[in-house]
């Protein structure tokens, strides 16, 4: 007897707005966020653009989890280079500054 489809789990992603939003609410420039997220200033401008070359770009599960801890202070994945509260300057309102948060 065949079982029936169970439904898939809905992949959720982080759009290119609120990858930006994540960035200026840390009150980062795009090369500082690039820096701590180990990647190419291009890259992070290709995030927020959306797309590259006219194709879209989906932002990683593994970058959005490393917003997340970016976010939470976390600097290293053992917790060693924990950022000070006064380096993350939140310039956007306090009800949102964790967007990636919805993506774990």
């Amino acid at each position: 007897m065949k079982k029936p489809d169970q439904p898939r789990a809905r992949h959720q992603t982080m759009t290119s707005d609120q990858f930006r939003h994540w960035r200026k609410s840390l009150g980062l420039k795009q090369k500082d966020a690039a820096d701590r997220l180990g990647l190419k200033k291009r890259m992070i401008q290709y995030y927020e653009k959306g797309d590259r070359d006219g194709r879209p770009v989906e932002i990683p599960k593994s970058v959005r989890l490393a917003c997340f801890a970016i976010s939470s202070g976390i600097g290293d994945f053992d917790g060693s280079g924990i950022f000070p509260a006064s380096e993350l300057e939140t310039t956007a309102p306090q009800t949102d500054t964790r967007p990636c948060e919805q993506d774990l």
